[in-house]
């Protein structure tokens, strides 16, 4: 749990225009949110979608999470993981005791409410994120090689092992 420990480490005017224009008042769906100057929203998303939710979030209520399916004219891929905000996301495999439901809709299907969904979808154990990459791998074009970050022939020098200096930050 040292997730909840770590800081933003976003800039501050991204964080704050985050929190208040996508969280508190919700503008992507609302059709408020700008790009560019431009209003966009949700339903203008047309690629297929991958939702992860947790079945004990206290943050974002899997229920509010669902109505992905309302606003958007996607495929809809939706996934109801066991934890809760931190610990159903950050669950690797081999992690025990966890498991999640997942079921998959095209934007033509009827529309399931979050009761029904939470009916038919399957039961798995184990990690979700297995079958994330599946998904990733299907709506994904061809591999392809990128430098290596810490590659000094290439100017990018290593600065030190992973996972960084900032953790030691208090």
């Amino acid at each position: 749990m040292a997730w909840d420990y770590d800081t933003t480490r976003l800039p501050y005017k991204m964080h704050s225009e985050y929190l208040r224009k996508l969280f508190l008042n919700n503008e992507l769906v609302q059709e408020n949110f700008k790009v560019n100057k431009e209003k966009i929203a949700l339903h203008d998303v047309t690629t297929p979608i991958f939702a992860v939710s947790t079945i004990r979030d206290h943050i974002a209520p899997w229920k509010s999470v669902y109505k992905i399916h309302l606003f958007t004219e996607s495929d809809v891929t939706f996934v109801l993981t066991s934890g809760g905000h931190n610990a159903g996301i950050v669950s690797e495999p081999g992690h025990p005791h966890r498991n999640f439901q997942m079921l998959s809709q095209k934007n033509a299907d009827k529309y399931l409410t979050s009761a029904k969904w939470l009916e038919k979808a399957p039961n798995y154990e184990g990690s979700w994120w297995p079958q994330w990459h599946q998904w990733l791998v299907k709506h994904s074009g061809e591999e392809v090689s990128i430098p290596s970050l810490g590659n000094s022939e290439q100017g990018y020098p290593v600065l030190c092992d992973a996972p960084g200096t900032y953790v030691f930050e208090k």
